[in-house]
């Protein structure tokens, strides 16, 4: 018994002796590892007490080296030099130094900081799979910074500052799903930023100044937990950055940002520190920052804001540093920035604000100096020339730029759709209708190219008009050129200078909103051009002097002579109605400028709440929508929605649900009906009451069609055709969206009843399905949608 205890007592021993020789000889690796670290920053002084008795994993941290270590595995190394420290000799490696670094593998906080590293990162540095903390801050590296960094899955904190990396930063970040702190300040790093900056989820702190990185910031609003942006000292703009509004800090200065500060920072209540001076902001400042709850500095020097000053304005009474310097301001200094018992800082010269002192100009300077970015005094709104801010200018560019530079494309590519157009099509509404149009489509930018290119044959380029132009073309918006009028927009008619004949709508703003609150919609609207759609030719915009808000916008449109299409087809008193393969030809127009509503922009407009009322005809009768589902205006004017040709349904949470295409095409199959029939139809009971005799006529003789249909189809329609057309017809009036056709193989059997109705009679179309090419047309009309 005693013989085996010994046995046991010699194991134990035997078993500790290895552990303590493994540990031992661990530690002594890592010993050596430190040293060769010694040796290779060329033993600087703070390191100089290092030898090979060393103990450090219980060495006493200081602000220079700190070494941490757990379970006998360094896992923190902190060496700090003196700021300002020269380069490390010519014989140094950078990539010996990080060979050696890797034979710490259980790292997961590195800080080399001041130690005159220099040469391009290595990118083995990513063998270090743990590091969590990487910070490598005033050195000399260069290059650019390693793709391979985004390995580092682990990462949560990367500092970079103060070197002299080139390049950009790696599209790849959003693999480093853990981190929180980005920073790169001071290099000379250039080129956009990519979106995929947006996608980091934990991201707290964005420093990225003093580079030379150029173009829109990212849509940050998804960081919800971003706390610090600072993009000092870049070329970034025009835009102010979207970020979440648990923001504390924003620093944009020296930047090229054109446009205004948006109505969402107003409501960032976490905001302390806002600096976005020398940029190019323009519009109203909207005095309400200063209130904010957590806001402590502002500074809006040198810039072109413009806006009244109250005294009664209110401040946050922790309002340490407020810089107004060098804008466009008027009316009074608010007396809670006035000197006081509390030391705070407040910089004000350089506007035309009433101060009693000589660093501020005559109100007449900010007047002229408004004019030049598009601002005009209130009192002088009916004779002064309204001017659009050179960012709408440099929008309009790109898009005309991208039109001109597309015409060569498009003539080929309607040359091969013309010549396909003459072969019968072999589809059928009876077959079953595709309806897997995907949100791929939507998204594909070829559309988006094409269908601005198609928009832009026969149509003059978009641009922006003066208000004296538009006065000259109406006459002073005389009366006796007004069309009519909705809740908050009238509609005259005018003639510019070069004869040709436009419709323009005056919106009243009831809110007060800059310039950027209003670009989506131009945007979205210069691309509206289309041979079906009443396309937009220009707008102009009005401003106030003492708040620099947008008072009054106007749209330049086509005008269209010919009235709706109902007035064509089922009007008691009209007096020669279109033929059945005019009307062909019309809602063949009418399928086109759907298509190009939904596929034609990204994101495409759906639920255009489109009548037969909302289609009007040019002197050649070709078919042009006239009612869009573009809302936004609307929004600016109070609650109620636009109720003219812009507007079309307000209902924008039924244009975003499964099946989204399919509701126009319900609105389709409704104007097909009073088409096909002749007769008004007003409800939806009468609506289904005739959709099921067209269905019933269709296998019953003739008789029974001959009372459901149109007299006028009746004689000079062929019995084919009209069939084709009331089973387009039907399907599209399919109560579930799921069995109502694409839009696709809506025009396909459109066309295919057009080319059996030619053959029967001898009539032949423009290509384009209508009778005259609507490209012909230089007298056109608009109508209010009631």
């Amino acid at each position: 018994m005693a013989e085996k205890l010994s046995h046991i007592k010699l194991l134990v021993l035997l078993v500790l002796s290895i552990s303590v020789s493994y540990t031992e000889q661990f530690q002594s690796s890592q010993t050596q590892t430190l040293l060769r670290i010694q040796h290779l920053l060329n033993y600087p002084p703070f390191l100089k007490s290092w030898n090979n008795v060393t103990d450090f994993c219980n060495m006493e941290p200081n602000s220079t080296l700190t070494i941490v270590c757990y379970e006998g595995s360094i896992t923190q190394l902190h060496i700090i030099g003196d700021e300002g420290a020269p380069r490390l000799p010519n014989n140094f490696s950078i990539d010996s130094f990080v060979t050696t670094l890797v034979m710490l593998p259980s790292l997961t906080v590195l800080r080399l900081v001041s130690l005159g590293l220099w040469g391009s990162l290595p990118s083995k540095l990513t063998r270090l799979s743990s590091l969590e903390i990487l910070n490598l801050t005033s050195n000399f590296f260069h290059g650019t910074i390693p793709p391979e960094i985004s390995s580092l899955t682990r990462l949560q904190t990367l500092i970079l500052d103060r070197n002299n990396f080139t390049g950009g930063l790696a599209n790849s970040l959003d693999s480093l799903s853990a981190l929180a702190v980005l920073s790169v300040k001071n290099n000379s790093l250039y080129g956009s930023l990519s979106d995929s900056l947006g996608n980091l989820e934990n991201l707290r702190v964005l420093a990225l100044s003093n580079n030379k990185f150029s173009g829109e910031v990212p849509d940050l609003s998804s960081l919800a937990n971003l706390q610090i942006l600072d993009l000092e000292n870049n070329a970034l703009g025009p835009r102010f950055p979207a970020v979440g509004n648990k923001i504390e800090r924003i620093v944009l200065r020296k930047n090229e940002f054109t446009f205004g500060i948006p109505q969402e920072v107003q409501s960032y209540n976490q905001l302390e520190h806002l600096d976005i001076s020398s940029n190019g902001f323009v519009g109203p400042f909207p005095a309400s920052l200063l209130s904010l709850p957590s806001i402590a500095y502002v500074n809006i020097a040198d810039n072109k804001f413009t806006g009244m000053l109250f005294e009664d304005l209110p401040c946050n009474p922790d309002l340490d540093f407020v810089n107004f310097s060098s804008n466009l301001l008027t009316g009074k200094l608010p007396s809670c920035l006035r000197p006081g018992s509390r030391n705070r800082v407040v910089l004000y010269a350089g506007n035309c604000l009433v101060s009693g002192d000589n660093n501020q100009h005559l109100i007449s300077f900010c007047k002229n100096e408004a004019l030049a970015v598009g601002i005009i005094p209130h009192h002088e709104k009916r004779k002064v020339i309204s001017k659009i801010a050179l960012a709408l200018s440099v929008t309009g560019g790109i898009i005309v730029a991208i039109i001109v530079v597309g015409i060569v494309i498009l003539v080929v590519r309607n040359f091969i759709a013309q010549r396909a157009g003459h072969e019968p099509p072999s589809r059928f509404v009876e077959e079953n209708a595709s309806t897997s149009y995907t949100s791929k489509v939507l998204r594909d930018a070829r559309y988006i190219t094409r269908a601005t290119k198609l928009g832009a044959l026969g149509l003059p380029a978009y641009r922006t008009f003066s208000l004296e132009e538009l006065e000259e073309a109406t006459n002073n918006f005389d009366t006796s050129t007004f069309i009519g009028e909705g809740t908050h927009d009238q509609m005259y008619r005018g003639q510019l200078k070069d004869g040709s004949f436009v419709t323009i709508i005056c919106l009243k703003m009831k809110r007060y909103h800059g310039i950027q609150h209003f670009m989506p919609h131009i945007e979205i609207m210069s691309k509206l051009r289309h041979h079906h759609l009443i396309s937009s030719l220009g707008h102009c915009f009005e401003y106030y002097l003492d708040d620099s808000s947008i008072s009054r916008v106007f749209l330049v449109f086509e005008y269209v002579p010919n009235g709706t299409l109902r007035s064509w087809i089922s009007e008691k008193q009209i007096k020669r109605k279109l033929t059945w393969a005019q009307r062909i030809a019309a809602v063949i127009g009418v399928a086109k400028g759907i298509q190009f509503l939904h596929t034609g922009i990204v994101p495409g407009l759906f639920s255009n709440n489109l009548k037969i009322t909302d289609i009007l005809l040019d002197q050649n009768l070709a078919a042009k929508i006239c009612s869009y589902n573009l809302p936004s205006l609307g929004e600016y004017m109070g609650k109620e929605h636009l109720q003219s040709f812009l507007s079309g349904s307000n209902d924008l949470k039924s244009a975003r649900v499964n099946h989204q295409d399919k509701f126009d095409i319900y609105d389709f199959g409704v104007m097909l009906l009073e088409i096909i029939s002749g007769k008004p139809l007003n409800s939806r009971n009468k609506v289904e009451v005739l959709k099921d005799q067209l269905l019933s006529s269709i296998i019953a003789d003739d008789k029974l069609r001959e009372s459901v249909v149109d007299p006028v189809i009746n004689r000079s329609g062929s019995d084919e055709s009209l069939k084709t057309m009331i089973k387009i017809c039907c399907s599209c009036l399919n109560n579930d969206p799921v069995d109502r056709p694409s839009i696709e193989d809506v025009l396909w059997n459109l066309q295919f009843a057009s080319q059996v109705q030619d053959a029967s009679r001898g009539d032949f179309q423009s290509s384009d399905g209508s009778p005259i090419s609507p490209m012909q047309s230089s007298h056109l009309k608009l109508t209010i949608k009631q």
